[in-house]
């Protein structure tokens, strides 16, 4: 190239560069100006005395469901609104056949624990139980040899595959070669094909595909936007060890059948939850006097000699003495491992360990009582305690190779009575007697589901989620005493929140930011189209922000605007909606032509599609201000859409060995809606998708 055509090229690229700069500081400007544009709406809404019908009901599909498809005001004003409400508060009485259908591919929905352990194993794991019953195939066999010979560990639960220092293999920055590194995979890979097994990535991400699709597809919209709050509430993160494996139970067993029931029912189904139990350690929370020996499994199962189950009379003691699986290893309250060589019989027997205060306080603080719920640190101790023994049988699915008789029972809930501490305790004032057993856990569970504390703390979570994000102190006493009244009967806790004159406010109608799963779901309702909820389409939302079971810490998502409204998310928000209105997702797909009478004359005239759109998605109401920056914005250059490959990697930690290579990376090109031209009228869609006025509701 010469200097000529080079300086030609570089002037080039600087305009290029210059005129996405631009694109990119105007777009800015529209989406910061959410909360000034969305005030201004609001305060225009605040001034009339009421909602009209059409706004009414777009209020209840935003707040009770995930927004409106094509033709739903329309069947909503036919039922009439009272009814529709009714109708979703009794969700058993509403047909679903096409969730159903689609969630009908998901086989993981329908797999008890042991059998997710099982088909979808850790390899980790998998290789070292082969290994020690000789059952490891030549080839694996050697190449997982040589990384023992270079001082490297199997994979481990979180399948980290880099070897640790000092082993062979690797390149002179001492990093594992990649073809080394390859090798290894393919070899793992070819196992689990043989085999008929499936990497465990996949099991996380046929759950995360059942939420968008219920969240999408479902008629029973109000038990989705259930599921999702319950969810939060008591949250739990899924790349945590093995909790991608109890994860869907915890969905299927303890979150949805409760969603509309009595509170201390679906308090008591988290507490019990494997999922739970492990996520806050409470599996692992023995009282200081349990016998060493009561929590390892016997020796015999380990070898897989083991005879009987759980109900085996003569075998039953025994177990019970070691159920809390072979690979949990058990650590002293400073962290310290305990020793199983130790001299004395007397400490072999008595060594003390820690009670994990983990769950306990989470259970007051974010579960049920709220921070300033009125308990000590005292009440944490003692709450710590009733729960001891409140485990998992076979926590990490071991069983299930190594004592298939056995294998049923993994991952389940265990009271273990050698484990807990039997002595007397008082809770919040209230005495529980010794030797109680499990029923001491079952105590503190009514104790606080009753508590004025919870009433309150549990109205103002629901008030914030369905009302406003300051709901005043008269809304949350109500809704308190609707609680209290009911005995923690949500159903009828939720009738007081949407017969409040409160929830129909005019100043309440699209007052509320959308959590990134509620925009990509409200987007695809709106614009009727299709999706298979798979991994791509929820890159989108771990982009924006929510990867569903994603978050790290136990308070689980916020659902306020000031922690979803800043720069890099809203315009992740504006990328996501032109990805979409591109049709640049796999397995989700849109039809725009469906609503445009006539693509030429739309094309010509911009002002005139803008208005068709803005009616169909935004009901027309929409700002000037926001008008007139959309229309600018369909002339200029796109911001660059940057396609992240790890938009979570604490939980995407799992080498899919069955996927081909380049399918990610062929994907995430897509994702991109700059790979090629963009036409106006989908630059006019994803442009409105991405308004102030779309991310309310």
């Amino acid at each position: 190239m010469s200097m000529k055509a080079f300086k030609k090229n570089r002037l080039s690229i600087l305009a290029n560069v210059t005129r996405r700069a631009a694109a990119l500081v105007s777009v800015l400007a529209l989406l910061s100006s959410t909360f000034l544009t969305g005030a201004s709406a609001q305060q225009k809404q605040a001034h009339k005395q009421r909602l009209d019908e059409d706004q009414l009901i777009l209020h209840v599909l935003n707040r009770l469901g995930f927004g409106a498809r094509p033709g739903d005001v329309e069947r909503v004003r036919a039922l009439g609104i009272e009814n529709y409400i009714k109708q979703q508060l009794n969700p058993a009485g509403i047909a679903d056949e096409v969730v159903e259908a689609k969630t009908r591919n998901l086989p993981v929905l329908s797999m008890t624990t042991a059998e997710l352990y099982a088909k979808y194993p850790n390899p980790g794991l998998l290789l070292r139980q082969l290994q020690r019953q000789g059952q490891l195939p030549a080839d694996l066999s050697e190449t997982y040899e040589n990384r023992k010979g270079g001082n490297a560990a199997p994979p481990n639960a979180s399948n980290q595959m880099m070897p640790k220092e000092g082993e062979a293999g690797k390149n002179e920055d001492g990093e594992m070669r990649d073809e080394d590194r390859a090798a290894y995979r393919r070899v793992i890979r070819d196992y689990y094909i043989k085999n008929n097994l499936r990497p465990p990535q996949q099991l996380v991400q046929e759950l995360q595909a059942s939420r968008i699709l219920r969240a999408v597809y479902s008629e029973r919209q109000l038990q989705e936007v259930m599921v999702d709050f319950w969810t939060n509430h008591f949250n739990i993160f899924a790349g945590k060890g093995v909790d991608r494996w109890l994860l869907v139970s915890y969905d299927r067993d303890a979150i949805r059948p409760n969603t509309f029931g009595k509170f201390r029912d679906l308090l008591l189904a988290t507490a019990q939850s494997p999922a739970m139990l492990f996520y806050l350690d409470n599996f692992q929370s023995v009282s200081p006097d349990a016998p060493q020996g009561a929590n390892r499994m016997n020796r015999r199962m380990q070898q897989g000699q083991q005879r009987g189950g759980l109900n085996d009379m003569g075998g039953r003691r025994r177990q019970e003495r070691r159920a809390l699986g072979a690979s949990q290893e058990m650590r002293r309250p400073d962290g310290e491992m305990i020793k199983e060589d130790m001299p004395e019989r007397a400490q072999q027997q008595r060594v003390k360990r820690g009670i994990n205060e983990n769950y306990a306080r989470e259970l007051m603080e974010l579960h049920t009582l709220g921070v300033d719920g009125g308990y000590t640190q005292k009440d944490v101790q003692e709450v710590a305690r009733c729960f001891t023994g409140w485990t998992i049988f076979d926590p990490r699915g071991v069983s299930s190779r190594v004592a298939p008789q056995m294998a049923d029972n993994a991952g389940k809930f265990y009271f273990n009575p050698r484990l807990h501490d039997d002595g007397e305790k008082t809770v919040l004032g209230q005495k529980i007697p010794a030797g109680g057993g499990i029923k001491d856990g079952l105590v503190v569970l009514e104790i606080l589901s009753k508590h004025p504390a919870t009433a309150k703390f549990i109205a103002t979570k629901l008030a914030t989620k369905f009302v406003s994000d300051t709901p005043s102190n008269a809304l949350v006493e109500r809704i308190a005493a609707a609680y209290t009244r009911s005995d923690g009967n949500i159903r009828e806790t939720l009738r007081a929140i949407f017969t409040a004159p409160e929830f129909i406010a005019p100043d309440t109608y699209r007052a509320k930011i959308k959590t990134p799963f509620e925009l990509a779901v409200s987007a695809i309702r709106t614009l009727g189209g299709e999706t298979n909820g798979g991994p791509s389409f929820h890159q989108w939302i771990a982009r924006m922000g929510e990867p569903i079971y994603g978050y790290q810490a136990p308070t689980g998502y916020p659902d306020t605007a000031q922690d979803w409204v800043n720069t890099g998310a809203l315009l992740e928000r504006l990328n996501f909606g032109l990805a979409l209105a591109n049709n640049r997702i796999p397995g989700t797909r849109v039809n725009l032509a469906r609503f445009a009478a006539d693509e030429k004359s739309a094309a010509a005239d911009k002002a005139q599609t803008m208005e068709r759109f803005l009616a169909i998605i935004l009901q027309s109401e929409v700002s000037q201000k926001t008008k007139e920056t959309l229309l600018k914005q369909v002339n200029a250059p796109l911001p660059e859409a940057v396609a992240k490959s790890e938009p979570m990697s604490a939980m995407d930690d799992d080498e899919d060995y069955t996927a081909a290579p380049q399918r990610r990376r062929r994907e995430m090109a897509r994702a991109n809606f700059n790979a090629g031209e963009t036409s106006e009228l989908v630059k006019i869609v994803g442009l409105i998708l991405g308004s102030p006025e779309f991310q309310r509701q």
